[in-house]
């Protein structure tokens, strides 16, 4: 992916310069993101108003993130095979669909299959969108469309969250309003007049690597991932046991999410100016006090429930982040992709496991049973960090970089604190594919030229390419769809 050079003498970029020529990206990001937070947060109370077991509601988590992880690893194919548009357009008609069969089929194995292919899908779109942006950005504009992209990202999760309140969650208007977001986010990326960007190029996932060159930022996001899952998949259902309302309950999740989103910026920062393991020890600790005193909400105040679910969001959710700072700050320039992918898999497995043990302790001793998982998990983060402290000293400065809020982001995780190089050793760059796909500029072909096929991709050419016909002409090519094949 190619994102521009700029020279040192260079004018700054406006901010409305650099989010022009991917507003109509972002417009869907905003609508694709209050859906899912929409759905995110009706999905468990509708679960439990179907009479759902506690088990069963932290499954929907589990495989929701399991079809993320799945996404993560083979939807960069499907991608490949439609181009970015029409994969998008595809993936958010599934998740709009998904939304709509959710109270029409009630049962817990069809809602498992349904947020498995809606996991899947949201991996896929946030390959598209953030490779998207990715490559729209120069060196002069990345820290401004990114930034925005993150903020908008958290900012509609929580507006969406709030929905829950729009409307009973026992009725079939919620589920028609998730929808109708998640199909009108198609419009703007479908209608868009800019150019799509070049094939996304398969990453290389080593989890290995990451654990070998920084083990705390391996535990980090991989506990960052046992705690956020929980807490996204059964937070709602906490707050609900523990004798709030729906509108309530919403509130609760969606002031830990803005809660994470304030927070996510000034510890990355500190952390530029200390060792980050020791950031990482102090969230982690403050977030296993912060979530004993919720295990035990019985004695406390709706309004102290509420201040406490924005601080533990403020505190738990930056971890992934300054953990994946953490892995940068280790990680030889050749090794940046594979590090970024295997972070963001290694959470997704955390978010994983993290429901079913905290769905199982709330079956077991109550609603506390979830924020005593979070716990348990943040000590035992704090354990392994002082450690690792007492092992390892801190990077040399010269391999340190600055806090990027959007590449560490677990929104993000698509994203890499630098553009990707098209020579990067971790990615597997497809072959096989129409000329516009393979990234040949106009100026290296000449009407008439063909393309001969490697002999092992022959299989999967169109049979344009295959029987080697002649390129377009300059005019034709004007009019193809950039990425069709």
């Amino acid at each position: 992916m190619s994102s521009g050079t700029i020279s040192e003498t260079q004018e700054p970029v406006s901010v409305r310069s650099a989010l022009a020529p991917v507003a109509a990206l972002l417009l869907g990001t905003a609508l694709l993101y209050l859906g899912y937070g929409l759905q995110a947060t009706l999905i468990p109370l509708r679960a439990d108003f179907e009479g759902f077991s506690r088990v069963a509601i932290g499954l929907l988590s589990s495989t929701y993130y399991a079809g993320f992880v799945a996404g993560c690893v083979f939807a960069p194919y499907l991608i490949l095979r439609a181009g970015h548009i029409r994969a998008f357009a595809a993936m958010v008609s599934l998740v709009s669909a998904a939304a709509l069969s959710f109270p029409l089929v009630t049962d817990e194995i069809s809602w498992m299959l349904f947020r498995f292919g809606t996991g899947f899908c949201i991996s896929g779109l946030l390959v598209i969108i953030e490779s998207w942006l990715n490559e729209k950005a120069t060196n002069a504009t990345r820290g401004t469309v990114m930034s925005t992209y993150i903020v908008i990202t958290y900012a509609t999760i929580s507006i969406g969250q709030l929905g829950v309140a729009v409307q009973p969650i026992s009725s079939f208007t919620l589920f028609a309003l998730c929808s109708i977001m998640l199909s009108i986010a198609a419009v703007p990326v479908a209608l868009t007049k800019a150019s799509q960007p070049a094939p996304i190029p398969v990453v290389k996932f080593n989890p290995g690597m990451l654990w070998s060159t920084a083990p705390a930022a391996f535990v980090g996001s991989f506990l960052s991932g046992v705690m956020a899952g929980s807490f996204n998949g059964l937070g709602s259902i906490f707050a609900i046991d523990s004798g709030f309302r729906t509108d309530e309950a919403a509130i609760f999740v969606s002031a830990s999410v803005m809660g994470g989103a304030i927070g996510q910026y000034p510890l990355g920062r500190i952390s530029d100016f200390v060792d980050r393991r020791l950031v990482l020890l102090g969230a982690a600790s403050a977030t296993a006090t912060i979530a004993f005193l919720l295990a035990f909400a019985d004695f406390l105040p709706d309004v102290m429930i509420l201040c406490f679910g924005f601080v533990v969001g403020l505190t738990m959710l930056p971890v992934y982040s300054v953990a994946a700072a953490h892995a940068y700050d280790w990680t030889p320039s050749e090794d940046i992709v594979a590090t970024s992918a295997a972070l963001l898999v290694v959470f997704g497995v955390g978010s994983i496991v993290g429901p079913l043990i905290a769905s199982t302790m709330m079956a077991i001793i109550g609603p506390g049973g979830l924020f005593l998982t979070i716990a348990v998990s943040a000590v035992s983060l704090a354990i392994f960090v002082s450690a690792r402290i007492t092992m390892r000293s801190r990077p040399k400065e010269e391999m340190r970089s600055d806090f990027d809020y959007a590449s560490t982001a677990v929104v993000g995780g698509a994203i890499t604190p630098e553009p990707i190089a098209e020579d990067d050793p971790s990615l597997e760059l497809p072959t096989g594919f129409s000329w516009m796909e393979a990234g040949i500029e106009d100026d290296d072909v000449h009407s008439g030229d063909t393309i001969e096929a490697p002999p092992e991709a022959s299989d999967v050419l169109e049979p344009a390419l295959a029987t080697e016909e002649p390129l377009p002409s300059e005019d034709a090519k004007r009019d193809i769809e950039p990425g069709a094949t």
